[in-house]
């Protein structure tokens, strides 16, 4: 019934107004608001890890949309084993689309908010959900950006709002990032760190709010240097990206900054900043000047990925990104079996 089911594609409309797919009511229930490029990449992290995922948008066709995108990538996804033993008709079964918000949002624990990331939208979004959801439910925002406190400020249940921000996207990379508002629970912040390592993410949890979070930051440290080093003519854009790609990232890959750090001198992390901390505090002297990106840098940056990858061949070499995450999820998958975490 279930791969019939996944080769028609067909749903049933119920009189609540929700297209189901085999929903098991047994299971927890997710909704997700907002069913686009991240909405759906949520769908996926959730319904593998065992819960009802719910899709909601303002768009009544962006749900279906997302559910087709599903079905394109399961057979991939299971082939690489990160569908964490689920079969393919286990994970498209417990995705559905809802064309009312309350109907997406009933009986459900957690709430994955994914609109457009402007404040007005978010807090509106936000002002909605927190009226409907049961009082229990986590409210969570997958903001990149957006402060939680301005996100939720005003709101009768604000002490359950997070932000959980995704590396995009999260069913391939599992890192997400867990933001309080300077009111979020403490039994909230606990519950959500639980509730993603149960679904097969690895919550990153902020103690406080900052703009940029964590991820942002590093990228933008690391970002500020690369466009530095080609903008004064010391390495072009192909050997920068050559020498995070073919090295600092192999490392990275499996271990953090202070995990290399602590692993690259005989006596650990105090050794190696006696070794090494006055070389970076040098180098860091030379760090403190900001490149304007969009500037001149910014042509020879695009003379380098332009030679090396024309425009037209963006959408394609996404698609080949996102075969090399998978297989690279599904090494890394098997190596902490075979080697250890």
């Amino acid at each position: 019934m279930a791969a019939q089911q996944r080769n028609d594609g067909a749903t049933a409309v119920t009189s609540a107004g929700t297209k189901n797919r085999m929903s098991d009511s047994s299971r927890t229930i997710v909704a997700i608001v907002g069913s686009g490029l991240v909405g759906r990449a949520w769908a996926i992290t959730f319904a593998r890890g065992g819960c009802d995922v719910r899709l909601w948008d303002t768009d009544p066709s962006a749900a279906e949309r997302a559910i087709a995108f599903i079905e394109s990538v399961a057979d991939t996804l299971a082939a690489n084993d990160l569908l964490f033993g689920r079969s393919v008709a286990d994970v498209l079964s417990s995705v559905t689309a809802c064309e009312e918000l309350p109907q997406a949002l009933e009986g459900a624990v957690w709430v994955q908010e994914c609109g457009p990331e402007r404040l007005e939208v978010k807090r509106e979004i936000f002002g909605r959900v927190d009226k409907l959801a049961a009082p229990a439910a986590i409210l969570a925002s997958s903001s990149s950006a957006l402060l939680p406190s301005a996100i939720s400020d005003g709101l009768e249940g604000r002490e359950r709002c997070v932000v959980a921000h995704p590396i995009n996207p999260p069913y391939l990379v599992p890192a997400v990032e867990l933001v309080p508002a300077p009111w979020t629970a403490k039994a909230v912040m606990e519950r959500a760190k639980a509730f993603l390592l149960s679904v097969g993410q690895a919550p990153l949890v902020m103690k406080r709010e900052l703009d940029g979070f964590i991820m942002n930051r590093l990228q933008g440290a690391l970002l500020e240097e690369a466009f530095r080093l080609v903008a004064h003519g010391y390495a072009d854009a192909d050997d920068v990206d050559r020498g995070i790609a073919d090295g600092l990232a192999l490392r990275w890959s499996f271990m953090g900054p202070f995990e290399t750090i602590d692993l690259n001198a005989p006596g650990g992390v105090a050794d190696y900043v006696a070794r090494y901390q006055p070389m970076y505090a040098g180098l860091f002297e030379g760090m403190k000047e900001r490149v304007d990106w969009a500037g001149p840098v910014l042509s020879k940056v695009l003379q380098s990925r332009r030679a090396s990858l024309p425009e037209e061949g963006l959408a394609a070499r996404q698609l080949w990104r996102d075969r090399r995450l998978m297989a690279l999820r599904s090494h890394k998958r098997k190596a902490e079996r075979d080697v250890g975490r």
